[in-house]
C-alpha cells in the first residue's frame, strides 16, 4: 500500500531549524507555535522534571499546538536547554551583561545541550526523540567574554549560552561530543530515518 505523503510543517520560525529541515532536502512550510515556553519550563523545573522530560515536553506542545490547527499535516516540533555545569537550565540571555555572565559560568567547563524532536499527527504525538551532547568551553578572560558579546551580539542573542556552534561560536570550545544536528538545535539523523520510513522524499 502506498504510504499517505502529508505536507510537513515547522512548529517554529527558528532560522536554524528551518536551515536544517532545507538542507535534508525536506519541502515543509514553518509556522510559529507561540507557546508559553517559560511557563512550561518553570512547572516542569520546579517538579524536578528531568533535563530531557522538559525538552521532550516543549517540542510536544509545539507540535500539538500546530497539529490540531492542522490535522492532515504532520508536524514537527523541537526544543533545546542548555544544562549548565551546576545544572541550571538557561534561558536565551535578555542583553549583552547576561550573556557575558553566562558565558562567564560556562568558561573552563562542561556543559550539556539536551535537544528534542516529536512529530504530531492528527493531534497526536506519533514519534520522538531526545538526544544530548557534552561540550567543553575553553578558559575565556574577562575580557575576552566582553570583546565577544559586543562583536557577535545581534547574532548570538537568541542562542542559549550566546554561541553559535555551527559559526563564530566553534572557536570558544576545547572538545564537542555529540552529534552536530543535535547540537545546533535538532538531531536529524534520526528523524529523517523516520521521514524516510515514512515514504518522504528528499530533494537532491
Amino acid at each position: 500500500m502506498t504510504p499517505v505523503i502529508k505536507p510537513i510543517i515547522l512548529a517554529s520560525q527558528s532560522a536554524g531549524r528551518r536551515e536544517l529541515l532545507a538542507k535534508a532536502g525536506l519541502t515543509f512550510t514553518a509556522v510559529a507555535a507561540h507557546i508559553d515556553e517559560e511557563a512550561i519550563r518553570d512547572g516542569l523545573a520546579a517538579r524536578r522534571a528531568k533535563a530531557r522530560d522538559i525538552a521532550d515536553a516543549l517540542a510536544e506542545a509545539k507540535a500539538l499546538k500546530i497539529s490540531r490547527k492542522n490535522p492532515g499535516a504532520l508536524v514537527i516540533g523541537s526544543d533545546q536547554l542548555l544544562i549548565a555545569p551546576d545544572g541550571d537550565i538557561f534561558s536565551k540571555a535578555a542583553s549583552k551583561e547576561e550573556a557575558e555572565i553566562q558565558i562567564a559560568r560556562l568558561a573552563g567547563r562542561v556543559h550539556k545541550l539536551v535537544s528534542a524532536v516529536v512529530v504530531c499527527e492528527g493531534g497526536k504525538a506519533v514519534w520522538r526523540i531526545v538526544d544530548q551532547a557534552r561540550l567543553t568551553m575553553r578558559a575565556m578572560t574577562a575580557e575576552e567574554i566582553i570583546g565577544y558579546v559586543a562583536s557577535h551580539w545581534d547574532k548570538i542573542r537568541h542562542c542559549a549560552g550566546c554561541y553559535r556552534i555551527e559559526a563564530e561560536g566553534a572557536a570558544l570550545f576545547e572538545k564537542i561530543e555529540g552529534a552536530k544536528n543535535t547540537i545546533v538545535g535538532m538531531p536529524m539523523e534520526p528523524l529523517l530515518e523516520y521521514l524516510t520510513l515514512r515514504g518522504y522524499e528528499r530533494a537532491a
